[in-house]
């Protein structure tokens, strides 16, 4: 497998967990990590309905079965998102409501939490990628010079996505501090 691709899955991955921490407006993709116990299987939210925001401060939720509007609403309550849905018997809206200076930190942790976690999917590809390298080198395929210099180009390579990594969490933390 090709490391840089691997670097980019775990880079990628990383902003896609970004995108369900909350900011001050609304957001669809907080619900991303919903999954609704339908039929007797686990099914994703945005599979159940469709997902909009009205206003900056809005969710509405339109499922395009109207017998799963319960089961919708308590996915979404049993959740660790701790937002409350308002049902009309049509549509289900959730109101996104201010944060708080305390919630924008914590938030911030959590932002840095999972910049951590894309950290170690990289280091262990580095790590994947090196060991690669050693046993070509110890199968003679390799000089030792040739195995350094490969080396040397993974570890740039993971540098290169740590730091695209980092800038990435700046971003969003200053997209979460923003009021």
């Amino acid at each position: 497998m090709d490391l840089e691709a691997a670097m980019r899955k775990s880079v990628d991955a990383a902003l896609r967990t970004f995108n369900t921490i909350r900011t001050g407006r609304a957001n669809a993709s907080l619900l991303d990590k919903i999954s609704v116990e339908y039929y007797g299987a686990e099914t994703p939210l945005k599979s159940l309905a469709s997902l909009t925001t009205p206003d900056s401060q809005t969710i509405q939720i339109q499922p395009f079965d109207q017998s799963s509007l319960g089961l919708i609403e308590k996915a979404i309550a049993t959740s660790d998102l701790g937002l409350t849905c308002n049902n009309d018997g049509k549509v289900i809206r959730i109101n996104i409501p201010p944060l708080t200076e305390d919630r924008r930190k914590e938030l911030c942790k959590i932002a840095a939490r999972y910049a951590e976690e894309g950290k170690v999917a990289l280091r262990n590809n580095r790590r994947d990628g090196i060991d690669r390298i050693k046993k070509r080198e110890k199968d003679g395929e390799l000089s030792e010079d040739q195995s350094r210099d490969e080396q040397d180009h993974v570890q740039k390579l993971t540098d290169r996505f740590i730091a695209e990594l980092e800038k990435h969490l700046s971003e969003k933390e200053a997209e979460i501090l923003k009021v």
